[in-house]
Formats: C-alpha cells, sequence, structure tokens
C-alpha cells in the first residue's frame, strides 16, 4: 500500500509512504514531518509504519486557502478520526458530507482513493488516520464479517465506501483511545504490542459507535443519498435557490420527507441552510469591498435590501451598512469576521 498527499502548487509532497518496504515484524518505523514556510504555514505530522499498519497523526496551520491532493494505491481499511471542522473533502467515486465535522470518526475501505482537501486560512487541523491492510483487519475482527455485512461486502468487492453514510461524533471512550495512542510511552516491541492492543480496543468502540448510529438513523440509506443531492443543489444554487417543491421534485423525495429528513440529518431546515449560504457569501463580497451593500443583496439573490438587511443582522447580529461604514476599527472588523466563523454561524443553522 502506498499513500501519497501533496499541497497543489507544492513540488514535495507531505507524506510519501509505501509500507511494504517496511518488513520490520517487532517494532514501528517511524517518521516525523515538520515544515515552516512563511508563504505556506506551519505542518507536524507523526507517522508509525509496519507491513501492515500506517498511522498518521497531521497537524496543519496554512496562512492562505490551499488544496491537498490524496492518493492511496492498495487495499486499506481505513479508521478515520476528524479533529477539525471546515474542511472541504471530495473522495472520487464516494458520497459523502461536504464539509468536515469536528470529533466525527467512520472506517473506509478502499482498493485506490483519491481525495482532494480544501483547507481554509489560519484554520487549525488535525487529522488521525489508521490504515489498515485487510488481512490485518480481518484478524482484529476474528474474520467476523457479520459484524458488519453491508462494509463486508464493498470489502469482498473491492468497492471503495464508508461503514455508514454519514461521520458519527466521537464518544469518550473513542476519544480516550485516541488520546492514549497519541500518547504512547513504549519503544520497540513494547510500542507495537501495545498500539495493536489499542487499535483494536479503538476498533470496537469505532464498531459499536457506528452501528448505534446506523440503528437509530433518521432516514435510509437511500434517502440520505437524497438529501444530500439536496444539500449540494442547494450549494450551486443558493442565490437563485429551488422551492420545497421544486428540491423535492429534483430529488425524487417527497416534500414532508426533505423537510423533516433535512432537518434530522444536517441539523438545519432548508431554509436556513439557504440562508447560511448567502450569509457566507456576503461576508466573502464584504471583505474584498468592491460592492456596496445593495450590490451585495443581489449578488446574494435578495431582490429587497431591506429582507437582506434583516436576514443579515439577525444571522451577525450587526447591520451590513454598520460593517461597511467602519464603524469599527479595520483589525478589530477582521477579528470579528474571523470569531463569527467559529461561534455564531453554528449557532444561527439551528
Amino acid at each position: 500500500m502506498r499513500f501519497k498527499s501533496i499541497i497543489l502548487g507544492e513540488e514535495e509532497p507531505i507524506i510519501d509512504i509505501e509500507t511494504g518496504t517496511y518488513i520490520q515484524k517487532n517494532h514501528f518505523a517511524e517518521e516525523n514531518v515538520n515544515i515552516k514556510k512563511e508563504h505556506l504555514g506551519e505542518i507536524a505530522s507523526t507517522n508509525l509504519i509496519t507491513e501492515d499498519i500506517l498511522i498518521i497523526d497531521i497537524q496543519m496551520c496554512f496562512s492562505a486557502p490551499q488544496t491537498i491532493r490524496t492518493e492511496m494505491v492498495g487495499e486499506s481499511v481505513v479508521l478515520n478520526f476528524i479533529c477539525c471542522n471546515n474542511v472541504e473533502a471530495d473522495i472520487d467515486e464516494i458520497e459523502s458530507e461536504k464539509y468536515t465535522i469536528e470529533n466525527t470518526h467512520n472506517i473506509l475501505y478502499t482498493s485506490k482513493l483519491n481525495a482532494t482537501f480544501k483547507i481554509p486560512q489560519s484554520e487549525e487541523i488535525n487529522y488521525l488516520s489508521i490504515i489498515l491492510s485487510p488481512d490485518f483487519y480481518s484478524k482484529l475482527i476474528n474474520e467476523n464479517w457479520d459484524l458488519h455485512q453491508k462494509f463486508s461486502k464493498n470489502i469482498l468487492q473491492k468497492k471503495t465506501g464508508y461503514l455508514t453514510p454519514k461521520y458519527v461524533p466521537f464518544n469518550s471512550e473513542i476519544q480516550w483511545a485516541i488520546h492514549e495512542i497519541k500518547n504512547c510511552k513504549y519503544s520497540g516491541s513494547m510500542k507495537k504490542m501495545y498500539l495493536e492492543a489499542k487499535i483494536k480496543e479503538l476498533l470496537i468502540f469505532q464498531l459499536e459507535s457506528l452501528k448505534e448510529f446506523e440503528s437509530k438513523a433518521p432516514v435510509d440509506e437511500k434517502d440520505y443519498k437524497k438529501l444530500l443531492e439536496a444539500k449540494r443543489i442547494l450549494e450551486r444554487n443558493f442565490t437563485n435557490a429551488p422551492s420545497l417543491l421544486e428540491l423535492s421534485r429534483l430529488i425524487s423525495l417527497n416534500e414532508f420527507k426533505l423537510k423533516k429528513g433535512f432537518k434530522a440529518c444536517f441539523e438545519t431546515t432548508v431554509k436556513s441552510y439557504v440562508t447560511k449560504l448567502r450569509m457566507e457569501y456576503a461576508k466573502k463580497l464584504f471583505k474584498n469591498k468592491t460592492s456596496n451593500v445593495s450590490e451585495v443583496a443581489y449578488k446574494c439573490g435578495y431582490k429587497d435590501i431591506s429582507h437582506f438587511s434583516a436576514a443579515f443582522k439577525t444571522f451577525y447580529g450587526f447591520t451590513p451598512a454598520s460593517f461597511r461604514n467602519g464603524h469599527w476599527g479595520l483589525k478589530l472588523s477582521i477579528l470579528y469576521w474571523e470569531l463569527l466563523d467559529v461561534v455564531s454561524l453554528d449557532f444561527f443553522m439551528i
């Protein structure tokens, strides 16, 4: 199995590992990546490698938006743990949520993976990926493929896919197991024994958590895919968003299931999600300082400037004119925008 990750525009990859070259039986080989460039930002990654296991613990913070291309060649089962928000992920041949959500996890099987990650400026990024060979994974679960029948079919048919269609929040057991893996104090063969035991423990917690989510899933997988498509349609057309009736026809799902399912799966209503997308776009336009309030309102899909101003004030807590006219100092305004990215957007999605 080979894992390669590169920032578009940079010559050297962040990570380029081929596990087959590491044949040590009694310990992990360790590689550390530390990159600090003024034009780029900071990257730190600890990579632990054996023939059947690759553990990648990576932290990044960029001084400008970046796009990372990741490739994995060869069969693998990936225990994936996301500890950050706002990364736009696009994985070939897989339908999933567009943006990462902090402290969520899932399990992925892939025989060949190509993924693109768009990372915003100044966002603290943290991923932990534990990548296992299918043979090692089958030993961990004692070849009990009945633990996850649908996922097992993907593995047996060599079809890339997640165990569940949606990333699921960490529970306390998962959080603690991650902490113990990241802070392992052993070395040599003791370290290998310890980490293999902790990976099995973590997998047990994951399977329990994911199966619990599946049993409580608000919609079935077929409807969830339709709701994901509705979300993508809104993201592409939020300035001229379709009505609920039009959207339900576009995804072949009745209006009641659309309204109820969207709220259950994405924790926001269709109307609130459109408003969120419009307000985020308005913020970008105001940051560029090229448009006045009426122009921004029109570009965001509002025919009436008073409706735009009211929505803006409800969403951000102050009027667009207040920001446009510079009632606060420039530095304070920028800091306020960034704070809103982290706090206010999640609050107003409810």
